[in-house]
């Protein structure tokens, strides 16, 4: 990353602290950026005759040219990229280092298809690797877990002399490798130089390979390795242009049930030899391989006269001929006209916002992430609509696109909410089509790929996501169905014969308000909310707030008053010893370190980290932490923020991020994460808006034009999306809820583009004449040309409205510093809780007789104003008790408020060896009581 004004080059994420990578900025033509590390290899003016005999697109063929030329048109050089292609500014290779875990290969917005290389990462593509094993079909950008990668198809010459891809891998470098959207190319300098090229459709994956004159050129088709463990496949040659596959796999970051992809791949033109191979035995003529295990076919083409193949791979999640019928209509045409069809999509789609104003690395690091941010979720239904369900069974999509891959944790807190923006009739079918995993599948996901749960991650993030689909108006026609799937998944829990998790910790969370830590209890496969207790709580919460506005607005009125109190459940784990959430073990008693930094049971993150997530009662949290300006300066303190008004990029840099997967022992912000992306929005609530800018704007440096350009993993373009919302001033404060924070545009002036449908005006500008670093202060804000001192809007008013107006200004002001002018809290005032928890430690001892055994008995009253109890403690046998009894009274203000109470229990010198039972007894004021024993074993 460059410092803006300087020419210092700087690593991302404090994880070096000098990069000397060029980076690769430069514009090929229309079509391609560069990314230049190696001088590159000059080719014969023959070669590139002859590749554009092939090349009948002017597009392609400039940047063909200038590929096997060697010729380099350094970015100072290059011409303007014009405003009417957008597509010049998006570079895919931003974030295929350091663990961005993002892919460069090709793909429409939302397609099936996401053809790619695979170099031997978890999850496809690693910028520093050297070898391709093969271009597969299926990709999901940013992930943390290889899945995906199905069908790995790689070019080669000579005898098939391996079947492991990770063995027969091609070599490459970036000096010969381009990529733009939709489109794919590089120079693989094994198997004697074979250049290939990817572009896509929706649904199926078109690969043109050039190879050197021979009579021995190869293309592998495998099926049995793919970036998921693969139970099964089996391929067959259909005829002498055509080979299908079915491939079986499971597995993601822990293990799922089976899911099956189909794919079929047709060439143009007759390959001359086939086989296929099983294990490590290759079969010359054989037409099929099916079974566990390594399994593949490879087809042979004389290349001595023409030197090109091209293959067009459709795939399916219903049958081969579903995959046959995708090809049918979606492999028409020329691969040439296909990359033109995606390059189309993507400019149309892209063109949805445009802005002016910033330099061409931010316009640069905008487009690409708005580009990552439309990736995903990904068309799951064929040509003609169908698609297997939840229940195993085909169903048919009528009057609506089927979506799958659902990375449900990350992306309903930003990417939700700008699909509901920017595509809000796609955003309807995909929360339809979480409706219909509920209808087919007997509950809604958390994190679910193709047709399968694979329960990663923790809370109800589903909950959120499709309260914000309806709060923004998305469900018509869909709201008493949503509102019941939501219902269901909110007060209870999956059968034990179902492989959701669902909110698995409904079971306590129902009953005691928290989801204790318990990280032995049963569970099925993948993460589970007893392992995070106190994050799985706080998500819960925010998840019941969300639901209980939407419970309202359908007139649910008695679930509204549940859902809302609910809501408060945040409380629940607030330790006011420490001033943060803490973990309650089983027991009800907090644990773990008290020390926030060291927190345990929070799911990548600490306490630090998790504070500010109640979005949903940002005053509650702030009267917890003792008042509006304590809770400035433990924001300050988290943010770094007087070093960050000195050096706000080596602050994001040095002091914020400490690797993209260092989630623990931090008491400082974590852009490159999800727990706490909101958190530099809470100044909107506590009086010092402009501190969110200072934050925004300092986390925004974090995104740069380099392979390792992007905050931690994408995560579906979570992150992506972050960056998109936060650069054009409004982002969602409130996950579920039609609210959006506002801060200082990094743009002069963004024009949005939106559905009228949704958008009546069918368009929105944002300008913010003069904004720069160092005029970054909002001075006041105008909506059509009235006075706003909100610090937030709603979608009504950006529907309603045509442009939000920013006045800027080199220092702070007051503007949005009233107390009015936060966003507003969801759940109303605290209600009133009765929970009362003892814990006795330690749960067994041994002492010979004559000696003393010191316990500890943690009685934790949650009453409204203070708490009274008695607590009592009765050893067996001769055994004596100090204090036998204690009257408790502290404040408890319907907070869990603890009394550590010492006891030693004394055992006499006579007393004959064995076990003997001390019960302690905590009884509140209503009558409650709770009881827990230790055994002691006398020798």
């Amino acid at each position: 990353m460059r410092y803006p004004g300087t020419d210092n080059v700087v690593a991302m994420k404090g994880r070096r602290a000098l990069s000397h990578r060029p980076t690769h900025r430069g514009i090929i033509g229309p079509f391609a950026v560069r990314h230049d590390r190696t001088p590159r290899r000059t080719r014969s003016p023959h070669s590139v005759r002859a590749l554009g005999r092939h090349l009948k697109s002017p597009l392609v063929a400039v940047f063909a040219a200038a590929f096997f030329t060697g010729t380099l048109i350094p970015m100072a050089h290059a011409a303007p990229p014009s405003q009417s292609q957008l597509t010049n500014l998006v570079n895919p290779f931003i974030g295929t280092q350091n663990a961005g875990n993002t892919f460069p290969g090709a793909a429409v917005p939302f397609g099936m298809v996401q053809l790619s290389p695979d170099t031997g990462h978890d999850t496809g593509y690693d910028y520093d690797q050297s070898a391709i094993r093969g271009f597969s079909a299926v990709h999901l950008s940013g992930v943390g877990c290889g899945i995906g990668g199905d069908l790995p198809v790689l070019p080669t010459t000579g005898d098939i002399s391996s079947t492991d891809y990770a063995k027969y891998a091609a070599s490459y470098s970036h000096a010969q490798e381009q990529a733009s959207p939709g489109y794919y190319r590089v120079g693989l300098s094994s198997y004697g130089g074979i250049t290939a090229e990817l572009t896509a459709s929706t649904r199926t994956g078109w690969q043109r390979y050039t190879f050197p004159a021979t009579t021995k050129a190869n293309v592998l088709l495998n099926s049995g390795q793919a970036l998921h463990a693969v139970s099964t496949s089996t391929v067959t040659v259909l005829d002498d242009r055509t080979v299908a596959t079915a491939i079986t796999g499971h597995g993601f970051c822990q293990d799922t049930r089976p899911y099956t992809v189909y794919t079929v791949t047709r060439f143009d033109r007759p390959f001359t030899a086939h086989g296929t191979w099983s294990g490590g035995t290759v079969t010359d003529g054989s037409n099929s391989s099916s079974g566990g295990g390594p399994r593949g076919a490879y087809v042979r083409f004389d290349t001595t006269s023409q030197r090109t193949v091209t293959a067009t791979t459709a795939i399916s999640y219903v049958s081969v001929d579903g995959a046959r019928r995708n090809l049918a209509q979606e492999g028409r045409g020329t691969f040439d006209s296909t990359a033109q069809a995606a390059q189309r999509s993507w400019e149309q789609w892209l063109e949805r916002v445009r802005v002016q104003g910033g330099s061409d690395e931010r316009r640069r690091t905008f487009y690409s992430s708005l580009y990552r941010a439309l990736l995903s979720p990904n068309t799951g239904s064929d040509v003609d609509g169908s698609y297997t369900g939840w229940d195993g069974r085909v169903h048919r999509a009528a009057g609506f696109t089927y979506y799958q891959n659902w990375s449900l944790w990350d992306i309903y807190r930003t990417q939700a909410q700008l699909l509901s923006l920017l595509a809000p009739a796609e955003m309807r079918d995909m929360a339809i089509s979480l409706l219909k995993v509920n209808e087919q599948g007997g509950w809604l996901p958390k994190w679910a790929y193709a047709t399968v749960e694979t329960n990663i991650m923790t809370g109800d993030p589903v909950t959120p996501f499709l309260v914000n689909a309806y709060n923004q108006g998305l469900l018509a026609g869909h709201e008493q169905e949503a509102y019941q799937a939501l219902k269901k998944n909110a007060d209870s829990v999956p059968p034990a014969s179902s492989p959701y998790e669902g909110r698995g910790g409904n079971p306590r969370y129902l009953v005691d308000g928290y989801v204790p830590l318990d990280p032995n209890a049963p569970h099925k496969p993948g993460d589970f909310d007893y392992d995070h207790g106190p994050s799985a709580t706080l998500e819960y919460a925010l998840a019941d707030a969300a639901l209980g506005t939407m419970a309202h607005k359908l007139g649910h009125e008695a679930d509204a008053r549940r859902y809302l109190a609910r809501g408060q459940n945040y409380r629940n784990v607030f330790d006011p010893r420490t001033g943060f959430f803490r973990a309650r073990d089983p027991q009800g008693v907090f644990t773990g370190p008290a020390d926030p930094k060291k927190s345990v049971g929070f799911h990548e993150g600490t306490a630090w980290q998790y504070l500010w997530l109640v979005p949903q009662d940002i005053p509650g949290l702030a009267k917890l932490v003792g008042g509006s300006e304590a809770t400035n300066k433990r924001l300050d303190s988290f943010f770094a923020y007087p070093q960050l008004l000195k050096d706000p990029a080596g602050t994001a840099r040095n002091i914020w991020v400490n690797g993209p997967y260092t989630y623990y022992n931090q008491d400082k912000y974590n852009p490159d994460n999800e727990p706490d992306i909101v958190a530099p929005y809470t100044y909107l609530s506590t009086g010092q808006p402009w501190k969110t800018t200072d934050v925004v704007h300092a986390a925004l440096t974090l995104f740069s034009d380099t392979p390792d350009g992007i905050t931690g993993n994408d995560d579906l373009g979570t992150m992506s999306a972050w960056h998109v919302l936060s650069a054009i001033g409004i982002f969602p404060v409130t996950a579920g809820m039609d609210t959006w924070g506002l801060t200082t545009p990094v743009f002069a002036r963004i024009d949005l583009a939106l559905d009228q449908r949704y958008f009546p005006h069918g368009h929105l500008t944002i300008t913010a004449p003069g904004t720069s670093d160092s005029k970054r202060y909002i001075q006041s804000v105008r909506i059509d040309g009235r006075a706003h001192s909100a610090t937030y809007v709603t979608t009504g008013e950006l529907r309603a409205g045509r442009d939000i107006a920013f006045t800027v200004g080199g220092t702070h002001s007051a503007w949005g510093t009233k107390p009015s002018d936060a966003p507003p809290a969801i759940v109303g005032r605290p209600v009133d809780q009765h929970h009362l928890a003892l814990g006795l430690t330690p749960p067994t001892a041994t002492t010979p007789a004559g000696g003393t055994v010191t316990l500890t008995a943690d009685a934790v009253f949650t009453q409204p104003g203070t708490a009274t109890g008695t607590l009592t403690v009765s050893p067996g046998g001769p055994l004596t008790a100090d204090p036998a009894q204690r009257r408790l009274s502290l404040r408890s203000g319907n907070l869990p408020a603890t009394a550590e109470v010492p006891v030693q229990v004394s055992v006499p010198a006579d007393t004959a060896p064995g076990t003997y039972q001390v019960v302690a007894r905590l009884k509140d004021g209503q009558g409650t009581t709770v009881d827990r024993t230790v055994t002691i074993t006398v020798t």
